[in-house]
């Protein structure tokens, strides 16, 4: 039999007998490699370390400096998890375990849910597997073999899951921790060699799920979790966990009176007083923005006849995200999930010129998706929504300055909202509407446009939209959670799906190109971010209460009116705490809304006609003229915090 011969990362080659495992390279390499191996990867797959070599093949051992070898880490732990519920809690049924951008889940189906006490058991026994140091084997088995296996153990999920996952092959892969009797799960791997290697790693939380995240499928109890390749970095991540609880937007808008939600209304927002100054503060704002770069607002309808959704492709790819009605007349009707349909139909509605191009329509009117109750989560996931949604009409040759145009209006966006953030170029997905050559074209343009603006950008293979590439925007927040949020899209297909044209110089017909973006996103998604990167101490400029003037007895409020209402006719958005508190107490009650600035007032402001500024974190800051304080306050706003010096400072 011939020798194989693999090729290592450094180019280097080396010859060894067919079927060698990849585990006997990483020993030939180096003692110290081989002890530091998780997984490999053969050529462009990842591979246990068990893997046999029977063709000439690049190899790469990875260990914890790889990203690839910490989501496998974390997926295996996800399989320890499951070996400790199953021994623990006989007759529970495993449904998925993957790992997660910073942690894995496994979902189980239980008689009752479980409880703090369970998670410190279940956790226990999976330190005790990690000491016993039991193998990761993967074992070959005949489809129909591993079917019947699981569904005499009680097992449908799995059974659905091999159906589904290996439909036509003859034999299905299965992953066993010590034996049949400790541990078997479907699974396609790979896995790190042994429990012994997983040693940093913490239960985090629970929640209720449904089997592949319909409500109409069996209900399941999900078990969170992180790991991490060392003690260090699990504890800096667990204290990140920490200041995420305290900073969860769901907590916190609830403490400052910002929205609530009701079973009645699942996944939409009833915005209260103070949460739709905030969201009507950043609709116009980005109002501001947006008309002095030539942009027009639109309002177009909410509920549209199918024939729309048909024109744009969403009801054959999209319809099970929308909400479906019925017309009196029998006519099937559906909720606007995104406003570019509509917005290509105002475009269609008249004769356009080049002259008249780049056409840039904005909208931010109320969107609907029908999205699985199981994923429902405050802010981050709802049924109902408002975008900062908008369409530009160019020409082919006005691309790469539009796109350029946009990229600078993130920048601006961001840069007001102290935000920082990481650019990636989506590319043709698998599934895509249009031809290969106009998204190779599309994707160019992009490319160009981004290296023209001299921004740096990686490369998301394969994630681009259906109808288009994109560019999108990672924010990361105060406690370095990434975010995506803003995209720029180029789309090709709807301008011919709705045979969009305008009159060129030379009096013919030519196709315009639509590009999508939106540079919040959803208003209600944005504004959690920026709940909890500020944890609710929101600049001034954007803080639904940006000041409250403060009597300290019932003689001083009627100058404390008179304060407010000079605040709220220079257009600060003032407030008034005339109870009968001690002053102490309404000082600490504001610190705890997190206004930026307290006015109080007392016999000497009175007298003086000035006001006692204190600020949510710098404390007393001394008298000021009321005058005084509303010159620096709007020099405050007008440089978003930036160019100019807060009062408190």
């Amino acid at each position: 039999m011939m020798p194989v011969v693999i090729t290592l990362p450094d180019g280097s080659t080396r010859s060894v007998a067919a079927g060698t495992p990849v585990r006997d390279v990483a020993a030939d390499v180096s003692p110290r490699l081989a002890k530091a191996a998780l997984v490999a990867r053969v050529d462009d797959q990842l591979v246990d370390l068990s893997f046999p070599l029977h063709a000439d093949a690049r190899v790469q051992i990875l260990t914890t400096d790889s990203a690839d070898a910490l989501h496998v880490y974390r997926h295996s732990t996800a399989h320890l998890l499951a070996a400790a519920v199953t021994r623990l809690f006989p007759g529970t049924q495993c449904g998925i375990g993957p790992a997660l951008e910073d942690g894995f889940y496994y979902d189980f189906v239980v008689e009752k849910p479980f409880v703090p006490e369970d998670l410190e058991k279940i956790e226990a026994e999976m330190r005790r597997l990690a000491q016993a140091d039991e193998v990761f084997e993967k074992q070959s088995w005949p489809r129909d073999e591993a079917m019947r296996f699981f569904g005499d153990r009680g097992e449908p999920l799995k059974v659905q899951l091999i159906e589904e996952k290996t439909a036509g092959q003859a034999d299905v892969s299965v992953y066993t921790i010590k034996d049949r009797e400790t541990f078997v799960d479907f699974c396609l791997g790979p896995h790190v060699p042994s429990t012994g290697k997983l040693k940093a790693f913490k239960l985090t939380t629970t929640s209720s799920a449904y089997w592949k995240g319909d409500a109409k499928n069996q209900p399941m109890q999900r078990v969170y979790g992180t790991a991490f390749f060392s003690d260090k970095d699990l504890q800096a991540h667990l204290a990140r966990l920490e200041e995420a609880k305290k900073r969860d937007h769901r907590k916190v808008g609830k403490e400052l009176g910002l929205f609530m939600f009701h079973p009645w209304a699942p996944g939409a927002a009833f915005w209260l007083h103070k949460g739709t100054l905030l969201y009507n503060g950043l609709a116009e704002y980005m109002r501001q923005v947006l008309y002095p770069a030539g942009y027009d607002e639109v309002k177009t309808p909410i509920v549209f006849n199918k024939q729309l959704w048909e024109t744009s492709g969403h009801w054959q790819h999209y319809r099970e995200n929308m909400f479906v009605l019925e017309g009196d007349e029998g006519e099937d009707m559906a909720l606007k999930a995104m406003n570019c349909p509509g917005h290509m139909l105002v475009f269609a509605s008249q004769v356009r010129s080049y002259r008249d191009l780049p056409i840039r329509f904005h909208e931010q009117t109320a969107l609907h998706r029908n999205e699985a109750s199981g994923v429902l989560g405050g802010l981050t996931r709802v049924r109902q929504f408002s975008q900062d949604d908008a369409h530009c009409f160019v020409m082919q040759e006005q691309i790469g300055e539009e796109v350029q145009r946009l990229l600078g209006l993130v920048q601006q966006v961001y840069g007001d909202l102290g935000l920082t953030y990481e650019v990636k170029l989506s590319t043709r997905p698998e599934h895509y509407l249009g031809q290969r050559e106009t998204w190779d074209h599309a994707e160019a343009q992009l490319t160009q446009a981004l290296e023209g603006a001299g921004q740096a950008y990686t490369i998301n293979a394969g994630d681009g939209a259906f109808y288009g590439p994109k560019i999108d925007f990672d924010v990361t927040d105060a406690i370095g959670r990434k975010w995506q949020c803003a995209t720029i899209q180029l789309d090709y297909q709807l301008p011919e799906r709705f045979d969009l044209k305008y009159v060129g110089a030379d009096n013919a017909e030519h196709r315009p190109v639509v590009i999508h973006r939106a540079i919040f996103g959803s208003f209600e998604r944005f504004i959690a971010l920026l709940i909890e990167h500020f944890a609710g101490a929101f600049p001034l400029w954007l803080a639904p209460v940006q000041a409250v003037v403060l009597p300290i007895a019932d003689r001083h409020a009627a100058y404390a009116a008179q304060v407010r209402a000079e605040l709220v006719a220079a257009g600060l958005r003032a407030g008034l705490d005339d109870r009968q508190e001690k002053i102490g107490y309404k000082i600490r009650e504001a610190q705890l809304q997190k206004v930026p600035y307290m006015l109080v007032v007392g016999d000497k402001e009175v007298a003086d006609g000035t006001v006692s500024v204190r600020s949510r974190q710098g404390g007393d800051l001394g008298s000021r003229a009321v005058g005084e304080f509303l010159a620096q306050t709007a020099a405050e706003i007008a440089g978003k915090g930036r160019s100019d010096q807060p009062v408190a400072e």
